[in-house]
């Protein structure tokens, strides 16, 4: 048995959960999520919780049965609460702004970078220098930064380039420290 998937999920107050065939939905003060959960597992609601259920224990069930249930558990979160994440721009010249639904990025290229941000995705620009975003969306938001910090990942040498506030740069020691 799944440690994970046989956990129980808290439904907070305010949160309101639908579903129809493989279909989940939850809706909730920051948005309304929903996903197709598959066949392998099904969702039961009862009273202020959510259990996920395994029908048998095949293979592909057992597999699946602590991935859907952090799935929804994200979900619910992510309606009840919302998700940030933190980008760090560093190095001289580099910054972003808000321009409507986009963030424009001066990264040291020839060009600025107007980014476009995707409908759910909020976004809070400190200081020219940092980015945070905001999504009920786990996954969305996640994709979203990736992207961000491709557009200048960090360099070992200076550092410079746009890194989460969380990662650490290993930095690399020069033609001088050799």
């Amino acid at each position: 048995m799944s440690r994970i998937g046989k956990q129980p999920i808290e439904l907070p107050d305010k949160v309101e959960v639908a579903i129809e065939g493989t279909v989940l939905q939850v809706k909730g003060p920051k948005g309304e999520l929903s996903r197709d959960i598959g066949e392998n597992v099904t969702i039961k609601v009862e009273g202020n919780e959510i259990l996920v259920v395994r029908p048998d224990d095949t293979r592909h069930s057992r597999s699946h049965h602590g991935l859907v249930r952090s799935l929804v558990s994200n979900m619910v979160q992510g309606v009840d609460q919302g998700y940030k994440k933190t980008l760090i721009i560093n190095g001289v010249g580099y910054r972003a702004e808000e321009r409507g639904n986009f963030v424009r990025f001066d990264l040291g290229y020839s060009h600025p970078i107007m980014f476009e941000l995707p409908e759910g995705v909020s976004c809070t620009i400190e200081r020219q220098v940092r980015v945070t975003l905001e999504c009920a969306d786990n996954e969305l938001l996640g994709q979203v930064a990736a992207k961000i910090r491709s557009l200048r990942k960090p360099e070992p040498y200076k550092g410079k380039g746009i890194r989460y506030s969380d990662e650490v740069i290993r930095r690399k020691a020069g033609k001088a420290g050799a």
